[in-house]
């Protein structure tokens, strides 16, 4: 059986829950963050919203090794 390959787009930008739920990343940390707090920057990190169910199983055929209980 080949490898199977991840789309390093998606890797960067998703994560799957342990309960299947797919998170994504919030948007605006990408430059200029001079002006932001540090609070502001730490909470942009993290992956807090839920990816629409019509958009999910798009996100898993690109990330062919994400454990995704259904």
């Amino acid at each position: 059986m080949p490898k199977l390959h991840t789309n390093h787009a998606a890797k960067k930008r998703f994560r799957v829950t342990k309960n299947g739920k797919v998170l994504a990343k919030g948007a605006g940390k990408q430059h200029i963050n001079t002006h932001m707090s540090a609070k502001k920057k730490r909470h942009i990190r993290t992956p807090k919203f839920q990816v629409h169910e019509t958009l999910v199983d798009h996100v898993i055929r690109q990330l062919p090794y994400a454990q995704y209980a259904r």
